[in-house]
């Protein structure tokens, strides 16, 4: 009986058909694992560099005077038309506003105040305009949905109640007289 076992296993161990089937079967989805996570991390960079960019050109223009005064909605509308974001932008969109003391630097709060799609909405919360040659501080928090919410990224991501996560860009200005 251990013979015709041992004869059978033998024979087993010289036939090497089906190797690269094993090989893509335990290989091929930690692959697919890296390229799923490569996409959505590539869309987050994505959207945070747009919004980098319209919180940038936004504050170019205040810098300009173009946008005289900078009061909520016109920045608001204008970070999401530079940004090109799309979508609900201007729901998703949360502006912080302080003038901030050179002397006595105090920054903004460690943690954005980003909307939340579950809660109720929020009022306009720390959006001072601020006075003459103050430097201001201006936060734009964007909430979006990511794509893959049961991904290794999507779940590693902080989310708020509704599953939606957040990219938070800052700048500083000068109010020029």
């Amino acid at each position: 009986m251990t013979r015709f076992i041992s004869r059978r296993l033998s024979r087993l161990r010289r036939d090497d058909s089906g190797n690269a089937s094993v090989e893509f079967v335990i290989i091929f989805p930690v692959f697919v694992m890296f390229l799923l996570f490569s996409i959505e991390l590539s869309v987050i960079t994505l959207r945070h560099a747009m919004l980098e960019r319209g919180l940038d050109l936004t504050v170019r223009q205040i810098r300009l005077g173009y946008a005289t005064p900078p009061n909520h909605p016109t920045i608001k509308n204008m970070v999401c038309e530079f940004s090109h974001l799309g979508g609900n932008c201007s729901e998703n969109l949360r502006l912080e506003m302080k003038p901030v003391d050179i002397r006595a630097y105090s920054g903004l709060d460690a943690t954005p105040d980003c909307s939340d799609e579950a809660q109720p909405t929020k009022p306009v919360r720390q959006f001072v305009p601020g006075q003459r040659n103050q430097l201001m501080l201006l936060r734009a928090c964007l909430k979006y949905d990511p794509m893959m919410p049961q991904d290794i990224l999507g779940k590693a991501l902080k989310k708020d109640s509704s599953g939606q996560a957040a990219v938070v860009s800052m700048s500083a200005f000068v109010q020029e007289p």
